[in-house]
């Protein structure tokens, strides 16, 4: 079976790593540095089960010793003939980012792979993987005049992809018909869980689903962190709290660690998505979730000028530990608030990812690549989660992070 994977960032490719153990998989990116990576067992992402993977693909490596890779294969290209001809299934993992003006997600990178497969092989199966907004695929097949799209959800962490795919919680396909049953047991041979919960359903629900699952988790966040504010405020432990309610199994001692903020990928575009989904509709909770955030990450600002700091180091910039994803990051938003509001007070930076890269600055802040040397300029560190090798410094830092864990 051959099938092609567009998009090779945590969805696409744990996805096309999954499937190649019993399937020959062709990933497709645009970026050339990335292909060049894949096609040499280097992955372009931080996620251990996927380096792994990469590492010993061509050694019929599998994580689960009594279950051995059979006749797959795996390779990457920027070629969208080679990708795209004669491939059964194409799964659809490019980027959706949020845009703020249209209210809505940006499309076009889907579109724009729907457009080049129905060129050059018209009678592939699409799955779109990416997010998108409640009621896209219904559009877009109309748009095209094509029924052989269906969106299917991802539900899975940064630096743990191709793990939860591996044991996913369960896989929805937005259709209810053999041909999306033979990609979801496709899915399902690729995974190591025994009794995964397969369910079939409309697109737009299968839509709705992931939408309304990522706003339940960006829900879940906020409550904690406005939790966390009024324990810090009036000088009680929010450990306490959390632990106490926790153990009622109704509310459950999981997903209660308090931060900054949420970030990353999905849960900021996503919550955003949804409250404009909810335009002509009565809401009070979805916009809620979106303003939460936002509050959040100014009552944390306050909390660090209270503090008199003369010189704040913001150690990482990443959304969570074993993450290399700094987009969407509340920790940016905490430096963009402090820029704009507390010019005075001066800023340095320890992110490795972005010293590597060879950047100096940021946001007009210098970023250091020797941690003792920031940790001996800062007076006030600031960390979205603690990290051991801060524990030397430890009176210095500022966290909300009570378990160590994202």
């Amino acid at each position: 079976m051959k099938i092609a994977v567009a998009g090779t960032g945590y969805v696409g490719l744990s996805n096309a790593l999954l499937l190649s153990k019993n399937n020959e998989v062709v990933a497709i990116d645009i970026i050339s540095d990335k292909v060049e990576m894949l096609n040499k067992g280097i992955s372009p992402i931080q996620d251990s089960y996927i380096e792994q993977y990469l590492l010993h693909h061509k050694e019929k490596f599998t994580l689960d010793p009594n279950k051995q890779i059979r006749d797959g294969s795996f390779s990457a290209t920027n070629d969208k003939e080679k990708a795209y001809k004669n491939a059964s299934y194409v799964v659809i993992a490019t980027p959706t980012n949020y845009d703020e003006e249209r209210n809505t997600f940006d499309t076009s990178s889907v579109e724009s792979v729907i457009e080049d497969v129905l060129n050059i092989n018209e009678d592939a199966y699409i799955i779109i993987k990416s997010t998108i907004p409640v009621g896209y695929t219904e559009s877009i097949k109309k748009k095209y005049n094509n029924q052989n799209i269906v969106f299917s959800p991802e539900f899975l962490r940064e630096g743990l992809a191709l793990y939860d795919n591996l044991y996913p919680s369960r896989i929805i396909i937005g259709e209810d018909s053999k041909r999306a049953k033979d990609f979801a047991e496709l899915l399902v041979e690729g995974a190591l869980k025994k009794d995964i919960k397969i369910l079939m359903m409309d697109s737009t629900e299968a839509e709705a689903v992931k939408l309304f699952s990522n706003s339940y988790l960006g829900m879940r966040i906020a409550y904690f962190n406005e939790l966390d504010s009024y324990a810090e405020k009036y000088n009680l432990s929010s450990k306490n709290i959390i632990e106490g309610m926790g153990f009622d199994s109704r509310i459950g001692l999981h997903y209660n660690n308090p931060s900054f903020g949420y970030g990353g990928y999905c849960l900021p575009k996503d919550t955003k998505q949804l409250k404009a989904n909810f335009d002509k509709l009565p809401h009070a909770l979805i916009s809620a979730i979106v303003d939460s955030n936002k509050i959040r990450k100014e009552f944390i600002v306050n909390s660090i000028i209270k503090k008199n700091p003369r010189v704040i180091g913001v150690h990482r910039l990443v959304m969570k530990t074993d993450s290399d994803n700094l987009r969407e990051s509340a920790v940016l938003d905490i430096i963009k608030i402090l820029k704009s509001q507390f010019k005075n007070i001066k800023v340095i930076i320890y992110e490795p990812i972005l010293s590597r890269g060879g950047h100096k600055e940021l946001m007009g802040y210098k970023i250091l690549d020797n941690i003792n040397e920031f940790k001996e300029r800062s007076n006030l560190i600031i960390a979205n989660r603690f990290s051991d090798e801060l524990r030397d410094v430890e009176n210095k830092v500022y966290t909300r992070d009570l378990y160590n864990s994202n």
